[in-house]
């Protein structure tokens, strides 16, 4: 067993002797709204938006960006689990800022293996392996940007123009600032996702 492995079994345990009445929660949040925001470690949305078990939906990915699953999972948290709001949070310091679709598409295309950055850039450290279809990696959109606050108004954009986004759920944009832990509005953003009154959409 894995020392990770170990310590996660553990720590769940421990949590299991202190579940209490958790396992009566209802399966829908409670505060009605949902998150989407960046897988990085560093980002705890339970601490920066005061979440307890049960509040709310946090839906994760690289770069917290508003793929085609991500919008799946804020269509079902709205229209089977009853949100009302949705926040799209990005952050400073973003690992997705650090590479670009190319570079990603041709570490890929060289090896498996966990790649390293140094003031080169990005490398591979061997060829164990490799790829048998490095074509893969062409087909995927690794959305990645270069602006942090252009990117939180696209996916706004993205969530309130899809067809099946109704028009009256507010869409805030905002960034979280790594160095501080506080959040900070893209106002462009918030004003692209506001309640669109007069909208064809329900």
């Amino acid at each position: 067993m894995s020392q990770v492995l170990a310590e996660v079994l553990a720590a769940n345990q421990s949590y299991v002797e202190n579940f209490g009445d958790k396992g009566e929660l209802p399966l829908p949040p409670g505060r009605h709204f949902a998150i989407l925001t960046c897988m990085d470690a560093r980002l705890d949305p339970a601490k920066y938006a005061g979440l307890a078990e049960g509040d709310a939906h946090v839906i994760r990915n690289a770069g917290g960006r508003a793929s085609d699953d991500a919008i799946r999972s804020l269509i079902i948290s709205y229209k089977l689990l009853g949100t009302r709001e949705w926040f799209v949070i990005h952050h400073s310091n973003c690992g997705m800022e650090l590479f670009t679709d190319a570079v990603i598409r041709g570490l890929l295309s060289q090896s498996l293996e966990t790649a390293v950055i140094d003031e080169s850039g990005w490398r591979d450290v061997g060829q164990a392996f490799k790829s048998a279809f490095p074509e893969e990696a062409q087909f995927i959109d690794w959305l990645t940007f270069t602006d942090l606050a252009a990117s939180v108004v696209a996916d706004v954009r993205r969530i309130r123009r899809h067809p099946l986004v109704p028009s009256n759920i507010p869409i805030y944009g905002f960034i979280y600032d790594v160095k501080t832990g506080q959040l900070i509005e893209v106002t462009q953003a918030t004003e692209a996702g506001k309640v669109q009154a007069n909208s064809t959409k329900t």
